[in-house]
């Protein structure tokens, strides 16, 4: 299961994200986040499958400030690379 710890400004993500689990927090996918998040860190991110990766950048699209997603872990940073959202993503 997926978990999101609030650090001040920054968000840590820390589990698995995969499409069943988009599904359980999709509903609740405005509150997730504080309104001040600038930051989304994905270091604890153990696995992604591609609904995970969608549910992500969902995140970025309807928070009301400039997010990022940032310290992908390996596996995550390789569907990075094999989807090319390099521009959304800092190391």
């Amino acid at each position: 299961m997926i978990e999101f710890k609030q650090l001040g400004d920054s968000c840590q993500i820390v589990g698995r994200l995969s499409q069943d689990d988009v599904k359980q927090l999709w509903a609740q996918r405005t509150q997730l986040l504080a309104a001040d998040t600038q930051t989304l860190d994905l270091r604890g991110l153990d696995y992604s499958d591609s609904a995970g990766i969608a549910f992500l950048l969902e995140l970025l699209s309807q928070h009301p400030s400039q997010l990022r997603l940032s310290a992908p872990s390996p596996q995550v940073k390789r569907l990075i690379d094999l989807y090319d959202l390099q521009e959304f993503f800092t190391e």
